[in-house]
């Protein structure tokens, strides 16, 4: 049987595409560190293998990342592969997005993979960050503006570190199509809480728009590919010595990286025609 040394690091490991990746890794003996918020997610991933230790981290504190380090940099002297998982949807027309709302988007999905990249360099010499971005940085999809943008940042960003860091780290971006996984009920409480707390004339403009966004939440949540179509594609990319810089998960990802590639005006022309149809 072939044997596994790597330590790997994963943000949100608690739930979805991160779960699924521990599971995953767990099973192929892999050392690794899963970084969770809660207790009871800690409890529940080092129950399911020897191989996994959970490490308390949340990605828009640094405090909580520097932390997470430490204990990190006292259990192993090189972390292998870092996996940026950690991701949340704030969804909604951006004439109504509270600056908060905005805010908690690329801290989470952009400026979090960014701290703890930085903070975790010590321990990353010849090894791979492994970014889950999404079909989303095609950025063409309305109504969830600041998703796609903050996971095209955090693509062109990671982009740029890969041709300046000096540590011969690679950077890899796995963009998945629409995954079945509970952030989308998050996704749907968080919009409903948004909204709510707008006037009664900006509800009522955007209604229709909001209440197809919460049927396609819903759908995403059932009828979403499966996590394991990522976790697959992240141990071969961990196992693979020259990975691609990016791989698209899905036949909707594909579709969304080649419309990205019409002229805007064209396809804003076909995403006015589909918003007319709500």
């Amino acid at each position: 049987m072939k044997k596994y040394n790597k330590t790997i690091f994963i943000t949100g490991a608690s739930s979805g595409i991160g779960k699924d990746i521990v599971l995953k890794l767990a099973k192929k003996g892999y050392k690794i560190f899963a970084g969770v918020r809660r207790k009871n997610d800690k409890i529940l991933l080092e129950s399911i293998s020897k191989n996994v230790t959970g490490v308390y981290i949340d990605v828009t504190n640094q405090s909580s990342i520097d932390k997470a380090f430490w204990f990190v940099m006292k259990n192993t002297n090189k972390i292998d592969v870092l996996i940026n998982n950690a991701g949340i949807v704030c969804a909604g027309p951006v004439e109504c997005l509270p600056y908060e709302k905005i805010k908690e988007q690329f801290d989470v999905n952009t400026f979090g993979p960014i701290v703890v990249v930085q903070k975790f360099m010590p321990l990353l010499s010849n090894s791979k960050v492994i970014n889950i971005s999404s079909m989303a940085s095609s950025g063409i999809f309305p109504y969830i503006s600041m998703y796609c943008a903050s996971k095209r940042a955090l693509d062109i960003i990671f982009n740029s570190f890969l041709l300046e860091n000096k540590n011969n780290i690679k950077v890899i971006s796995i963009k998945p199509a629409s995954i079945k996984t509970p952030i989308w009920n998050k996704t749907v409480d968080s919009t409903k809480k948004t909204f709510d707390d707008l006037s009664e004339n900006l509800s009522y403009k955007y209604s229709k728009e909001m209440n197809a966004l919460e049927l396609n939440a819903l759908k995403n949540n059932k009828k979403g590919i499966d996590a394991n179509r990522v976790s697959n594609l992240v141990l071969k990319v961990i196992e693979k010595e020259n990975p691609k810089l990016s791989y698209n998960v899905g036949f909707a990802a594909c579709v969304a990286d080649f419309a990205s590639k019409l002229p805007v005006s064209f396809l804003n022309k076909i995403i006015r025609f589909k918003l007319r149809s709500l």
